[in-house]
């Protein structure tokens, strides 16, 4: 089966899916609005088997010390498979299931499953981390980047709202001290906690409303960019391989789930 670029539709709603390209949601335009910022490195890209960045790129798994390569010197950020090529493994009109085995550098075997389904009116996106051999620690998250702006004439810029539980406390070194402290208005870089589940709404005026949602209790809002919003749930908090690991084990794979659903203006 190819592996090339998969579009999936579904009344006016489009997706691209690039397996090549890490498995990464390259487009989703609905009514003709792309509301991902286009380019190779964008899009929305899955974070698997961390999610954040590593500090110094180290996480211990029993007495082991496993160093992953610092491509956010002097840490490790946001997994291995984002770098990969992913296997399409079923497609029809409005899903498409892509896997990706687990390599170097990253020390453990393990599959990966993603599954992306397109209605209407939602984009549902599914992950799963198995291993057939040795449990190991592992994250499961997305790291789309929306477009702050659908650009039209009189367009304005998209609106974030959101009713967090706490944020982590963020050290100079962009990672969580360890520390719970009251929501801070942004601009942000951080990780908050919600945990009845993340629930982040996102309103182009006059145009569209998208809600970002997900049984998981962990959040990264990213906004210190002028042309792209990112709104990242994850099943930890950013080095949450050394601080909140959660084992993929032969008996009890690592899963999690976001749905974004849109309503029109």
């Amino acid at each position: 089966m190819s592996d090339e670029e998969i579009t999936l539709t579904a009344g006016d709603a489009e997706v691209t899916v690039q397996p090549d390209n890490g498995g990464r949601i390259g487009g989703l335009r609905v009514g003709g609005l792309e509301l991902l910022r286009q380019g190779d490195r964008f899009g929305c890209f899955p974070m698997v088997p961390w999610c954040g960045r590593i500090r110094d790129g180290r996480f211990r798994d029993g007495g082991t010390v496993h160093q992953m390569p610092l491509n956010a010197a002097p840490n490790a950020i946001h997994g291995t498979v984002r770098d990969g090529a992913w296997k399409v493994a079923r497609r029809t009109a409005d899903e498409a299931v892509l896997t990706y085995r687990l390599v170097e550098p990253w020390p453990y075997p393990g599959l990966v499953t993603q599954v992306v389904t397109l209605t209407e009116d939602s984009l549902s996106l599914a992950m799963a981390v198995e291993t057939h051999g040795s449990s190991f620690p592992a994250q499961i998250g997305w790291h789309p980047w929306f477009n702050r702006n659908l650009g039209g004439p009189d367009d304005q810029d998209v609106r974030v709202s959101f009713d967090p539980e706490w944020q982590e406390e963020r050290g100079d070194d962009h990672l969580p001290t360890g520390n719970r402290i009251a929501p801070k208005p942004g601009p942000w870089d951080d990780c908050f906690g919600m945990p009845g589940g993340v629930a982040v709404g996102l309103t182009w005026p006059g145009r569209l409303e998208l809600r970002v949602t997900s049984p998981e209790a962990w959040v990264v809002v990213y906004d210190e960019q002028e042309a792209a919003v990112c709104v990242e749930p994850q099943t930890g908090p950013p080095d949450g391989l050394n601080t909140l690991p959660r084992l993929v084990t032969p008996l009890e794979p690592l899963e999690a789930g976001t749905t974004w659903h849109w309503t029109r203006l």
